[in-house]
């Protein structure tokens, strides 16, 4: 009988043992590459392939700031930020997953539910049609918006839905209260996020905050792996900015020179009103003043604050600083005797007034209370050109204000040097200079404060995101003039309402100064000469101790300059401040200083 050839190895030749033992060694030697490939790859992982996988799976999202708000003197808000989030989808891994699951807080495991469940959910919280969901969620775009503008408390309920593809997309939403009130001031942000004009551009970095970052796990599947890693970095909110406005005022004060530019057919007009005593900017109006919401509905020349950066010819608001300076320098005093004749020849060039008139005996008071170029050269003449120029100087013409806000101009001050036979005179009674609505309000504001120039101050501090709040510095004062020259002019500007040209300034109760300014307007095709006028009106009150200066700026009025008057708006104006902040009726008499010599 034949023998069983697999039976016994006693009848294998040696060739096949040996082929046996080959092929043996060789699977011993594969399982130990397989096994020690294995190790390294799930043991020590030499190659970061876990990290690499691990790296896939986790997911970013940003967590927005909050922008700080920008808030009145009263804390009124005149900017805010709210949370919002874009819920987005991607729809190449939603429409190819049929299981969808929900977190059970419970159990903290997920709940195995169908596709229709799961979108019946969101519909449901979205408050839309479940068709509409669905339709949003299938597809083969990899990027999806299903649903804008989501409040906080609906974005975590949506997130624990645990949708295949589905995420939250944290934006930050920019709103305006006031709308247009102070929209200069405050600015608008650029693409809802970056700092475009006014506050909301100078003070950006401090308004914005830091982002924060969450990451987590997403399986397969496209859903978070709720157990897995989640790593939480919380967003730091920014500050908000406290100004010295108030918005009450602000209102009033745009609503009187809108009403004003409408009944002169103005180009565009200006109210600055200021707290002397701490330099505060109350009300910085413009005409066609932008609504922060929606900014590209006015022109884009109207979307900044004209009184810091609309740079003009002042005209005879200028008188006052010849007058501060001569009184000063003891080259004139308020009652001192001129001689004024119809035209004033100096040096070659003839000067005139606004109005005709003989040879007349006035005083310094006299001149100034009914604008006189003739007798402010006069009086300006006594001053050496460097003199003239240093006073200009120390009131702050040519020199920024510097109150936080942006594109201000800095005006035009030529050196002594430069001015030529004419230009010497004309700057005495402001022309051949240029200068901003509020470096005018800045040079009264130190004859209100006994000589004292404060800088003018927009930002009065930060609350931080803890609440604290920080007091914005006060910048250095100086003094400009002494105290007693202050009062002096203070009478001068007092009389011109009580006995000279500016009656219409007067407010029943009160005692006022002013002054007033007419200029010729530069044309604004950029070719030489003179296109309109600028008429403003600058005063403070009450004259007992002086508290608010209003100045009223007119551009391009139409008709005649003569029948402009700002008069009746700065009454309007200062009336509601003095109300507004509880100021007592004047008390003292009235200086009444003599305009004419008898």
């Amino acid at each position: 009988m034949a023998q069983n050839p697999g039976t016994s190895n006693k009848t294998k030749t040696p060739a096949a043992r040996r082929r046996l033992r080959v092929g043996l060694g060789i699977m011993l030697t594969l399982l130990l590459v397989v096994g020690g490939k294995l190790f390294m790859v799930q043991g020590l992982d030499m190659g970061g392939m876990a990290e690499a996988a691990l790296a896939k799976r986790l997911t970013p999202q940003v967590l927005p700031a909050e922008r700080g708000q920008i808030l009145d003197a009263n804390g009124t808000v005149l900017a805010s930020s709210v949370i919002r989030y874009n819920i987005v989808v991607d729809q190449t891994v939603n429409t190819n997953t049929e299981t969808f699951h929900r977190y059970n807080e419970k159990t903290e495991k997920l709940d195995e539910i169908t596709r229709g469940q799961g979108i019946a959910d969101l519909a449901a919280l979205l408050g839309t049609d479940v068709a509409k969901v669905r339709e949003s969620l299938t597809g083969d775009k990899r990027y999806f918006v299903v649903a804008k503008d989501i409040k906080p408390e609906l974005e975590d309920r949506i997130t624990k839905l645990y949708i295949p593809g589905l995420k939250a997309e944290g934006i930050s939403k920019r709103v305006y209260p006031n709308g247009s009130v102070a929209g200069g001031v405050v600015g608008f942000l650029k693409d809802g996020t970056t700092g475009q004009a006014g506050i909301e551009q100078t003070q950006d970095e401090i308004l914005r905050g830091t982002e924060g970052k969450r990451v987590f796990e997403i399986g397969a599947d496209g859903l978070r792996i709720p157990v897995a890693t989640d790593e939480l970095t919380p967003a730091v909110d920014g500050s908000d900015v406290k100004l010295t406005i108030n918005t009450d005022i602000q209102y009033f004060a745009q609503q009187a020179i809108q009403s004003q530019v409408n009944k002169m057919n103005a180009e565009w007009g200006s109210i600055v009103v200021m707290d002397t005593k701490t330099g505060n900017l109350i009300a910085l109006a413009d005409t066609n003043a932008p609504d922060p919401n929606d900014p590209g509905k006015v022109d884009a020349k109207d979307r900044g604050v004209r009184s810091v950066t609309a740079a003009y010819e002042p005209g005879s608001v200028q008188k006052m600083i010849t007058a501060a300076a001569a009184i000063e320098e003891g080259k004139s005093f308020p009652l001192d005797h001129f001689t004024i004749p119809p035209s004033y020849t100096i040096d070659g060039q003839k000067f005139t007034d606004a109005f005709e008139h003989g040879t007349e005996e006035r005083t310094l008071a006299g001149i100034l209370g009914w604008s006189m170029n003739t007798g402010t050269v006069m009086v300006g003449s006594r001053l050496s050109k460097e003199q003239r120029y240093d006073y200009l100087k120390k009131f702050g013409i040519g020199e920024q204000t510097d109150i936080g806000l942006p594109a201000e101009a800095t005006g035009i001050l030529a050196t002594p040097d430069q001015w030529d036979e004419r230009q010497q005179y004309t700057v005495l009674f402001g022309q051949g200079v240029s200068q901003s609505t509020l470096q005018t309000v800045r040079a009264f504001q130190s004859i209100a404060n006994n000589g004292v120039m404060l800088q003018p101050r927009l930002i009065d501090g930060y609350i931080g995101p803890d609440g604290q709040e920080q007091k914005a510095p006060a910048k250095d004062s100086r003094q400009v003039v002494s105290k007693e020259t202050a009062q002096q002019v203070r009478d001068i500007l007092e009389s011109a309402v009580t006995e000279g040209q500016i009656k219409d300034a007067a407010i029943d109760g009160y005692r006022v100064g002013a002054k007033t300014g007419t200029s010729q307007a530069p044309r604004e095709d950029g070719l030489p000469g003179f296109d309109g006028y600028t008429a403003s009106m600058v005063g403070m009150a009450p004259m007992d101790d002086p508290r608010f200066i209003v100045e009223v700026v007119l551009q391009r009025p139409k008709g005649n300059i003569y029948g402009v008057t700002n008069g009746p708006v700065f009454r309007s104006v200062m009336s509601q401040v003095l109300r507004t902040y509880n100021v007592a009726p004047s008390t003292g008499t009235p200086a009444r200083l003599p305009q004419f010599v008898k």
